[in-house]
């Protein structure tokens, strides 16, 4: 996990939370807050930048804003550079840590190098990883500036010329590919949207396109190392959900080694925020 001068949640309760990434205090918006506040009052509000609805009816960062237009923070050997966007995200998320960590871990005991499939894969942090314990890394996503974001987190964190292939396509479409290009990997690892579009306009809906991109990414993964991991955000998929749909589309053979648990991010006084689920398989 993040170390507390690099990142903290501080308090969380009646739909929203309130972090702390590096030294800018941040208030935004989070469903599974449901409980009430510990923090005071005068902490929540001497934050350096809130994201809320706004006079007009639009979601944004209200004012006045003291976030600066980019700053940095670091995991252990990582930087993210973090930028206030129009979606109220900041460039990490905080609760992927355990599951870098899980990569590294995984990787980085292999004799030789592997090759490792990051789908949908924002600025980085899996890449990173990956790439740090030695794999090959396909890092894709379809965002092209939000390519850019990742290659930059990798110059900052010292893997500017770490052997990793820069994507900007649409996730299924670029899977296809590689199957009829008879691409294997040792380990896939995606973050699926809920919903979203590709760079030139393919609609992915997670209840309609899931399936079927696991069950692909189980052809390129034969004759690999077989490993896994898919993280979910998505109301309305429960845990067993997705371990029953892991099992039966990517790692049929060996079901039983599934690991399914709920992302949490402890606060500083203790409390746990949901943050996800993941599903991982490995060995």
């Amino acid at each position: 996990m993040f170390l507390s001068e690099q990142y903290q949640l501080i308090d969380f309760g009646q739909g929203r939370k309130l972090e702390r990434f590096g030294e800018y205090l941040v208030d935004r918006p989070c469903p599974a807050a449901e409980r009430q506040r510990r923090a005071s009052a005068p902490l929540w509000t001497a934050v350096a930048g809130r994201y809320e609805t706004q006079s007009d009816g639009r979601d944004g960062w209200t004012a006045p804003l003291r976030l600066p237009p980019t700053w940095t923070i670091r995991h252990g050997t990582f930087a993210f550079e973090l930028r206030p966007t129009p979606f109220g995200h900041l460039g990490v998320f905080p609760e992927q840590a355990e599951n870098w960590d899980w990569i590294a871990g995984r990787l980085r005991s292999q004799p030789a190098a592997c090759k490792a499939l990051n789908l949908f894969a924002y600025t980085g942090g899996a890449t990173l990883a990956a790439a740090a314990a030695g794999a090959h890394v396909v890092h894709v996503d379809a965002a092209r500036n939000v390519v850019a974001w990742a290659r930059r987190n990798a110059a900052l964190s010292g893997l500017g010329d770490a052997p990793i292939r820069w994507i900007s396509e649409d996730a299924r479409l670029f899977v296809r590919r590689e199957l009829r290009r008879g691409a294997r990997y040792d380990a896939v690892i995606l973050d699926p949207p809920s919903y979203g579009h590709g760079p030139k306009g393919q609609a992915w809906k997670i209840e309609h396109h899931l399936e079927p991109l696991l069950a692909d990414c189980r052809e390129l993964l034969r004759g690999g190392l077989g490993l896994v991991l898919l993280t979910c955000h998505t109301p309305g998929f429960a845990l067993d959900d997705l371990r029953q749909l892991l099992a039966r589309t990517c790692v049929q053979e060996r079901p039983g080694r599934i690991e399914a648990k709920v992302l949490n991010i402890q606060s500083s006084a203790g409390q746990s925020l949901p943050s996800g689920m993941v599903v991982r398989a490995g060995c």
